[in-house]
């Protein structure tokens, strides 16, 4: 079988920008940040005050109580998310369909909320036990598995836990096997819920957290802001999508990945490098025809300037004739989520033609001499493009999009 073409026809979101995809690209278009206070924990107690959290989010809205108590907040973002993009890709789930459908998830921890509440009975409160379904919350592949019996899809499921490059990695592997006929139908993404006060305090010990907000490639950058939601696509053969009169965002083209062999913390340039020109030789494209990339850009001083060596071996002369943002600036990192909430923001940025910004950008670094697209969304028809993930432990994974 020829390689097929692979189509996105499914966007689904919910994170600090909004509960869905409309304003949440209303958020990145206008350039405005989600990052506020953070309103879940006691900051009293804590070394710096701000996240990307969702706001007014009532579970209740869209889950019975008895599925609440099953569902920790990461699971709930991937359901919610799932249901938007499979809802508007207008995809009929019938029975053959189903038995060839794969859930592809990625979050790099899985149910933390309801861990730390367990801990907290089990050592803070001496209660000698903790919530019966504590396992079935906790486990990094529940959203997956949610997913799959939320639409009765009985074709493969399964999850990645690779930290930041997560969600990259099971897009990826989705559209590889939409791609080569594994799948009929993928729905992929990630999702993530790092707000509680356990997991805010083991950041806080990593002291890469920015005391005030994201401010991505800026030279007085001083970490990032953690984040968290979901985020998924629905993918399936252009050829099927046409057929069925669906209408298609962007296509998915090309998939890179690589491991640094480096460091468990500091990023290398060589194994961005890898990623990032396996993602366009897997597309079939040259490195010229990329316009944009939505770039990891964590709005830390070495991940940025990281990126930016990176990128330049990569593109050579091309790289000053390309636009590159982090949409962590409006979003937050939302860790093993991040993905796929930049994902949805590249595919976006094709379909609209306007790429987002950086936003929160200040004075320039002459060491991430890049086009950053400082704080205002810019018009630019783009056909290829590029969404970058690299992960604590060296873990790379690139996607490659295409404008339809």
């Amino acid at each position: 079988m020829n390689p097929r073409r692979v189509a996105v026809t499914g966007l689904g979101v919910i994170c600090a920008l909004g509960h869905n995809v409309t304003d949440v690209w209303s958020a990145l278009r206008d350039g405005r940040p989600g990052i506020a206070p953070i309103h879940s924990v006691d900051l009293s107690q804590l070394r710096f005050g701000n996240g990307a959290q969702v706001c007014d989010y009532d579970p209740g809205k869209h889950f019975e109580a008895s599925r609440t108590d099953l569902l920790d907040r990461f699971a709930q973002f991937a359901l919610i998310a799932a249901r938007e993009a499979v809802r508007e890709s207008g995809i009929s789930l019938a029975a053959e369909l189903r038995e060839k459908t794969a859930v592809v998830t990625g979050s790099s921890m899985g149910g933390q909320s309801s861990q730390d509440a367990g801990f907290v009975e089990l050592y803070q409160r001496d209660q000698g036990r903790v919530h019966p379904l504590t396992i079935p919350r906790t486990m990094t592949n529940a959203a997956a598995s949610q997913i799959a019996m939320e639409f009765g899809t009985t074709g493969p499921a399964y999850t990645f836990s690779t930290a930041c490059s997560s969600a990259n990695h099971a897009i990826g592997h989705a559209f590889w096997m939409v791609r080569e006929g594994k799948a009929e139908l993928a729905i992929a993404g990630g999702s993530e819920a790092p707000f509680s006060f356990g997991m805010l305090k083991a950041w806080e010990a990593m002291r890469v957290i920015a005391p005030d907000t994201c401010r991505p490639f800026s030279k007085n950058r001083r970490g990032m802001i953690l984040g968290e939601g979901g985020a998924m696509l629905v993918l399936e053969p252009l050829d099927s999508a046409k057929a069925r009169g669906a209408t298609v965002h962007a296509e998915i083209v090309g998939f890179g990945m690589s491991s640094d062999a480096h460091h468990i913390t500091h990023p290398s340039v060589e194994g961005p490098v890898l990623a990032m020109r396996a993602a366009w030789r897997d597309a079939g494209i040259s490195p010229q025809q990329i316009g944009y990339i939505n770039t990891h850009g964590t709005g830390t001083p070495t991940n940025d300037l990281i990126e930016t060596r990176a990128i330049r071996e990569v593109f050579g002369p091309h790289a000053d004739r390309l636009a590159v943002s982090s949409t962590k600036s409006l979003h937050g990192h939302a860790l093993g989520a991040a993905g796929a909430l930049e994902a949805v923001s590249t595919i976006l940025a094709l379909r609209e033609g306007w790429i987002p910004p950086t936003a929160n950008f200040l004075d320039p670094d002459p060491e991430c001499d890049l086009d950053v697209v400082p704080n205002h969304a810019r018009a630019a028809q783009i056909e290829y493009a590029l969404s970058n993930a690299f992960a604590f432990g060296g873990l790379n994974a690139v996607l490659t999009f295409r404008a339809h």
